[in-house]
């Protein structure tokens, strides 16, 4: 409860020989209290609204304060505060008959509840209730409870409120749209910048945290069993850690421990590969407080606004593995290597991890069958059968020989574009474009010219139609031929780029001698696998990395023999069947 002013204090202390015993009530919303003071224990607007109803008092002797509510920092859109939830207690316990406010405002913006109150639970009650800059007091006139300024002041309370809030979404629009960052505290991970407005840039201590979140999860590590290890390690959650880090941020009941759904939040979150995610909820209206989750295509994303916290391949990666049907082991909390990766060939459902033994040989091994065939029905698939440790073998393998040959594609795409027959010809492109430009620009300067020459009676109107038909043709002709040599060229530059960034995915792997989660939640896609034996793997990057090999055997020609022999064999490796 906000302080009480010293007038109010002995007005309490007094016997109670007067007829009203009164509660005084106060409120002010967040937007109009004192925000560039923390250490202010209310605003000045409570303050200058006990002053008012002080003044009140002093003429009207007959009415004792019982007590003073008041919410300060609450809308007035609804009625779910708590001091006025306190001073509707102390009406039902009939410790108070009658309610004093500074306006019809501070009592609330929302008509029909306002309504509600004044105009059925007072008078059931027999409350009294008192306006003090309205002039309304429901026992001297009870005619100005039912005067229509009343009700037309409560739907302008409202409207006022309802304004407000739209400007406020206005505002917040821009900003989004401008890409500032407008939450009340900064993304764990991440603190505001000081120097930018709207910027976040690391936290070093939890962005580490946060690394370690995704690296555990590509590891294997399940939700339960990440959650167990943070907890293990005294590491603080989010909440704790902000309450620890600001002086004003403040939740009860924090433990610090970490849950397993705030795990998957960090997990799911798109803001740590420095993409600004916002406007992902609504409020339902001005007045409520609910919200409610709005379709992805309306958020508001700027992507590549901050410093990345994760890559955004091994986020999308992740994000791909979370949505499929992965069990963890019941003993060690791990996924295993394949979960979520291998489904049959023929009927599309994912395999199921099998335990077996031989006894004679004293082997016990794993296995992977076709869920349909397994769970429910063996006439709608057959079994699918591979043994985990050869598909591990053989997956290492296939992803080797796809490393090797993106290393060796980038090679020969680096030594074509160095070509002198190359940049050459790139040169010659970029020349024609050039000249085709300034054809371009002197056949619109004669169109433009020829309405002016018609009008002036320089040039007749078939003349005009036929000169302007003829040189629209040839802006149209030149035009192509521009679409056509961007084309080629950015072609150029998008295998160029493409082929970078599909080494920078695969080089990191290179020479792997044991296959883990982390590559193949980077690298694949999926796993399928055929009756006969045989598997398919469909690579994260197969279009690229087809687009890349496609560009270096149409430019073939530029590379020595020895250069032309390495491109067959690396066609050769990664078209071979791949047979367990």
């Amino acid at each position: 409860m906000a302080r009480t002013s010293k007038y109010i204090k002995d007005n309490v202390a007094l016997s109670a020989t007067k007829r009203w015993q009164a509660g005084l009530y106060l409120r002010i919303s967040k937007e109009d209290g004192d925000k560039d003071d923390d250490n202010k224990y209310e605003s000045d607007s409570i303050f200058n609204q006990r002053l008012v109803i002080e003044d009140y008092l002093v003429e009207n002797p007959d009415i004792q304060i019982i007590s003073e509510y008041a919410d300060d920092g609450y809308t007035g859109t609804n009625f779910e505060r708590p001091e006025f939830l306190r001073l509707i207690d102390d009406i039902r316990m009939g410790r108070i008959n009658c309610v004093i406010v500074k306006d019809l405002s501070r009592f609330g913006r929302n008509y029909l509840e306002a309504g509600q109150y004044l105009d059925i639970f007072f008078p059931v009650m027999d409350i009294r209730f008192i306006s003090v800059v309205d002039n309304i007091d429901s026992f001297l006139y009870p005619t100005s409870m039912n005067n229509i300024s009343v009700s037309f002041k409560n739907v302008m309370n409202e409207e006022y409120c309802r304004d407000i809030s739209n400007k406020i979404r206005s505002t917040f629009a821009a900003k989004r749209e401008n890409g500032e960052y407008i939450c009340g505290f900064a993304l764990y991970g991440y603190v505001r910048d000081t120097a930018v407005k709207g910027q976040l840039v690391i936290d070093p201590d939890a962005a580490d945290v946060v690394r370690q979140i995704f690296q555990w999860f590509a590891a294997g590590l399940s939700y339960r069993m990440i959650t167990f290890k943070l907890n293990e390690m005294g590491i603080p959650n989010p909440a704790k850690y902000k309450s620890e880090k600001y002086s004003n941020y403040h939740r009860s009941n924090n433990s610090g421990l970490w849950s397993i759904q705030t795990v998957r939040k960090i997990l799911t979150n798109r803001m740590y590969t420095g993409d600004l995610v916002q406007g992902k909820y609504e409020k339902v209206s001005h007045k409520v407080e609910k919200v409610r989750m709005l379709s992805e295509d309306k958020w508001v994303i700027i992507e590549n606004h901050h410093e990345k916290i994760i890559d955004k391949s091994l986020f999308f990666a992740i994000q791909g593995i979370m949505n499929r049907d992965v069990r963890v082991s019941p003993k060690t909390q791990e996924l295993s290597l394949f979960a979520g990766f291998l489904r049959c060939a023929d009927c599309g459902k994912q395999l199921v991890k099998k335990n077996a033994s031989r006894a004679k040989f004293r082997e016990k091994y794993h296995y992977y069958t076709c869920k349909t065939y397994d769970n429910m029905t063996k006439a709608a698939c057959s079994r699918h059968t591979v043994r985990s440790d050869l598909l591990e073998k053989t997956v290492l393998t296939v992803i080797s020989k796809y490393i090797d040959a993106a290393v060796e594609i980038d090679r020969l795409i680096e030594k074509i574009s160095q070509s002198p027959n190359k940049r050459s010809s790139a040169s010659q492109l970029e020349k024609i474009l050039v000249e085709k430009e300034n054809e371009k620009s002197k056949t619109n300067r004669i169109l433009l010219d020829l309405y002016p020459d018609y009008k002036n009676a320089l040039i007749s109107k078939t003349q005009y139609l036929m000169l302007k038909e003829k040189y629209e043709t040839e802006l149209k002709s030149i035009e192509s031929v521009i679409n056509k040599l961007n084309g080629l060229l950015a072609q150029e530059k998008n295998c160029i780029d493409e082929s970078t960034e599909l080494v920078k995915h695969f080089i990191k792997y290179r020479n792997i001698d044991r296959l883990t989660r982390e590559i193949l939640i980077a690298l694949v896609d999926v796993i399928y696998v055929h009756e006969n034996k045989g598997i398919e793997i469909i690579f994260k990057f197969q279009d690229t990395f087809k687009n890349a090999l496609d560009y270096v055997n149409i430019n073939r020609n530029l590379l020595d023999e020895f250069e032309q022999e390495n491109l067959l064999q690396v066609t050769t490796n990664i078209n071979q069947e791949v047979a367990l």
